[in-house]
């Protein structure tokens, strides 16, 4: 018989003073719980219980015993919680993600997250730059991006597709584009970490990289979002950060066919074999909601 069980069977006897109620706590019949009463005197080799027919109190023999199944039903409640933490994602996650890509997706989602693994702490570091996911202790870097750094590992999560898109003041102060020829005349916004003054625009026939240039350039997307609401110039955004403001009116889409190259988003880490568990179902639940982004 199970000595764990047995040494709770024991346990709940004296606490609650029979071995019926303690059989009814711990949901077995009271035939059973005798037994395991008797298997416990078994393996002791000696008498646990003086019973009468109106108390039950404890051996000096059965003092011993009671103390050693608090101590085993102690560690065996230990070793339960361990395992079941160990299966559960818990624990603090470090994730590094562009700031337009947090503010416009990861944010929201973290939401619907933290309610399907409570135990786990996201730690978001924001930056638009590649950092070094080791000498910073990053578990995850999510990327936009076609080319990656190869001694990571990386697991694709969706696609973004981007547009060129101006404010309504802008256009209507510098007039609007026919083709990619015009936006040499046009104050184009650029994002440092992405293209730089050099634009490459696809369209259902061909193919073009264009030099660009304005007034404003910057690291950061979601500055570069803000200076084209602002109407400083033409901006490349990813459309899941820009749809909304176009919806709303605040921007318009610029030659719309002609379109920036599609980029991956990746979940990038360095090592499989050490990769957290949180890190591992963070990454499952972003390829869900991020594949058609």
């Amino acid at each position: 018989m199970d000595r764990i069980i047995a040494a709770k069977v024991l346990l709940k006897t004296v606490e609650r003073g029979s071995a019926s109620a303690a059989a009814e706590e711990l949901g077995m019949s009271r035939a059973m719980a005798s037994r395991y009463i008797a298997a416990m005197e078994d393996w002791s080799e000696t008498r646990l219980l003086h019973r009468t027919t109106r108390q039950l109190s404890l051996t000096s023999a059965g003092e011993r015993v009671l103390d050693m199944c608090r101590d085993i039903v102690r560690v065996a409640d230990a070793v339960t919680e361990v395992a079941t933490h160990a299966e559960t994602p818990h624990g603090l996650l470090r994730v590094t993600a562009p700031a337009i890509l947090a503010e416009a997706q990861l944010i929201p989602l973290l939401s619907d997250f933290a309610d399907l693994y409570p135990r786990i702490k996201v730690d978001l570091q924001i930056s638009d730059r590649a950092i070094d996911l080791v000498q910073d202790r990053i578990d995850l870097a999510i990327r936009i991006a076609n080319r990656l750094d190869p001694s990571l590992i990386a697991k694709r999560l969706g696609q973004c597709s981007s547009l060129l898109y101006a404010s309504p003041q802008y256009l209507e102060k510098y007039g609007i584009p026919t083709g990619p020829e015009d936006l040499d005349r046009h104050r184009c916004l650029t994002y440092t970490h992405l293209g730089g003054s050099e634009w490459s625009l696809r369209s259902s026939e061909s193919q073009i990289v264009i030099a660009v240039e304005g007034t404003f350039q910057t690291n950061d997307a979601v500055a570069l979002r803000r200076a084209a609401l602002s109407g400083l110039g033409i901006a490349m955004l990813p459309r899941f950060a820009a749809d909304q403001e176009v919806q709303a009116g605040k921007l318009i889409v610029v030659l719309p066919a002609w379109q920036p190259a599609t980029l991956g988003i990746h979940a990038l880490y360095v090592s499989r074999k050490h990769l957290p568990m949180a890190a591992r179902v963070l990454i499952d639940f972003l390829a869900t909601r991020l594949a058609d982004v």
